[in-house]
């Protein structure tokens, strides 16, 4: 039995970080959910980038929506809802058969409104209603901007990824927020089902450090940090008030592992999947680190429930001269700042194929 199905019998749902057209035409992401054990998807404005840069697969579209006047973010939009939505039909009788648990897919907002609430609810609202799938998660960063805008859309029943989480606090104030949302709409006589995963970023922890730990702390400050937070999780899940509102009829906010392909090239390139078995959590991995799972990956214990020895290794680093807590507010800035380069390439991308096509098709 390959490795990712023993990870999916674990309990853990295993997601694609990655969409593109020619994934969906080829018939590589059914085959993925077919033999893989690939329950759901994610995206970013870097992965649409990629794609829509790499490939001709989309130019017959941004021809046609050219012709109609759409450009820009609007065309953006449009292409990634069409992906999106193509995907989620494919993963909706996932979603149908574990009751909405499983079988998602996500569309992140505009990044560049990652500092602004009143914009970043507005955008969220707009795409899912735009989507039209119950099995499309909106990403809405879990800045101190965004943490408003989370509750808000749960409240107005948009399921939500909240996205750039990087440590513990960060974690607990998004379930935090997730949890108000369903709050109020229990109180309002709303419907408390409302989907939800909260996403810890992982590799991006060591590759922080990278050159300038001790040999022996190497690559394990970010699964410290997975285990921290995989404790606060299973707590807040066993917690009166949490397990009040699942009394009422509300389902628990997931957490996902994000940035799981390993960066270290010394490193297994299984490395964060092998740490971070986990019931109950999901983890979405990049292309080929799903592969690797699939050829030679090995599972061995599970993450233990109360973060092991995540305590005794972060102390180490911070002997060594690390604070977490200032590194961890560095990487969501530099997570957020780097979506919107990704973003900004992405515009010029559409900006320069759509002036491309436009003229090809003058002559």
């Amino acid at each position: 039995m390959k490795a990712t199905q023993l990870l999916h019998n674990l309990g853990q749902s295993i997601w694609l970080d990655n969409i593109t057209r020619d994934l969906l035409n080829s018939g590589t992401l059914q085959s993925y959910i077919g033999e893989l054990s690939v329950t759901g998807l994610t995206s970013n404005p870097t992965i649409f980038d990629q794609a829509i840069k790499n490939s001709t697969a989309y130019d017959a579209a941004i021809r046609e929506k050219v012709k109609t006047g759409t450009a820009g973010e609007a065309l953006f939009f449009d292409l990634a809802l069409d992906d999106l939505t193509r995907a989620a039909a494919l993963f909706q009788p996932i979603h149908d058969r574990t009751d909405g648990v499983d079988g998602w897919v996500s569309l992140e907002v505009s990044p560049l409104l990652a500092h602004d609430t009143p914009s970043t609810l507005a955008a969220a609202k707009e795409l899912h209603a735009r989507g039209g799938r119950t099995n499309l998660f909106i990403k809405i960063p879990g800045t101190t901007e965004g943490l408003p805008a989370i509750e808000e859309a749960i409240f107005a029943g948009v399921p939500v990824n909240v996205t750039l989480l990087f440590s513990r606090e960060q974690y607990v104030a998004a379930a935090e927020a997730y949890l108000r949302g369903v709050e109020r709409r229990i109180d309002a006589g709303l419907n408390p089902n409302v989907g939800s995963v909260a996403s810890m970023f992982i590799s991006r922890w060591d590759a922080a450090v990278m050159g300038k730990t001790p040999e022996a702390l190497r690559d394990l400050l970010g699964i410290a940090i997975a285990k921290r937070t995989y404790k606060a999780y299973r707590s807040l899940l066993a917690s009166p008030r949490w397990q009040r509102v699942f009394n009422a009829g509300a389902r628990p906010q997931r957490l996902l592992w994000a940035s799981t392909g390993t960066k270290d090239p010394a490193a297994s390139d299984v490395l964060y999947i092998k740490a971070l078995a986990a019931p109950f959590t999901v983890n979405t991995m990049p292309e080929g680190t799903l592969k690797a799972l699939a050829d030679h990956g090995v599972l061995e214990a599970i993450m233990p429930a109360d973060g092991g020895d995540c305590e005794e290794v972060l102390a180490q680093f911070a002997k060594a001269g690390f604070d977490v807590v200032a590194l961890a507010a560095q990487l969501q800035d530099e997570g957020a700042k780097s979506f919107v380069k990704s973003w900004n390439e992405l515009m010029a991308v559409i900006v320069s194929k759509s002036a491309a096509l436009a003229t090809a098709a003058t002559r």
